[in-house]
């Protein structure tokens, strides 16, 4: 076993083959309303408290008024909230909302081999651009064989069936039209969807929410990009990639 410190605020433990992200400084309290998609209100102990969610999707499904929520503690003077809100209760299911740990988790799977499609890549590089388009990973394997990847956190769960996007993306839609020329080229291109719980049947795009986004991911996919998704081994205080999960085009 070992254990590697990120942040302040979250470490990794690995032991055998499993990678756990752990945060620190973890409390419960009671979501109240998000007036806008950075800020939101809880109660913590009876006290009202405004607190950062590191999250622009919607995730109105999840944060409910009266929700229980997980807070983060930052411990950052020069932060205007002490607290990130990380995830919640659906009923009895947690799910993270935290946007900025999918990377991460990826990021770690990649290095212990743990995406079957992506185990030959040796050498990982984060926040690469290729045409007009920065993509979360560059990937390059022994033969000097380039693979680009983009990861796409998914939160938004609907009887057991996981979606995304759950706000329009235009953003998400170039990254895919342009992974469709990365494959042109002649390299390999990847998006993977970090599904941000566990215990869900499969995954498809959200249609309704965004069209043209579901379109591109099936343009892509005729074109020969890699669509993967997987789950998450998660709770209050911690998270790991799990298993490969079906996708419906």
């Amino acid at each position: 076993m070992w254990i590697k410190i990120v942040s302040m605020c979250i470490i990794f433990i690995k032991t055998g083959d499993d990678i756990l992200f752990i945060y620190n400084n973890i409390i419960k309290a009671k979501f109240i309303y998000r007036p806008n998609r950075f800020q939101a209100y809880v109660s913590i102990n009876g006290e009202e408290s405004m607190v950062h969610v590191p999250n622009t999707g919607r995730c109105r499904e999840i944060l409910i008024p009266g929700c229980t929520v997980v807070l983060r503690e930052e411990n950052n003077p020069s932060r205007k909230t002490k607290y990130d809100l990380i995830g919640g209760y659906k009923g009895d299911r947690f799910i993270s909302i935290d946007s900025h740990i999918p990377n991460k988790v990826v990021d770690e799977a990649l290095k212990s081999k743990k995406i079957e499609i992506l185990k030959d890549y040796i050498d990982i590089q984060r926040e690469k651009t290729f045409g007009n388009s920065r993509f979360d990973f560059k990937l390059t394997n022994s033969d000097g064989d380039e693979c680009y990847l983009e990861v796409k956190g998914v939160t938004l769960e609907e009887n057991g069936v996981v979606m995304f996007p759950d706000a329009p993306t235009e953003r998400g839609t170039k990254h895919l039209l342009e992974l469709v020329e990365v494959k042109k080229s002649g390299k390999v291109a990847a998006v993977l969807f970090l599904i941000q719980m566990d215990g869900v049947k499969y995954f498809k795009p959200h249609d309704d929410m965004d069209k043209k986004f579901g379109e591109a991911l099936r343009i892509a996919k005729k074109n020969g990009v890699h669509i993967l998704a997987y789950d998450c081994t998660v709770g209050e205080n911690f998270i790991t990639l799990k298993d490969p999960i079906q996708i419906k085009l």
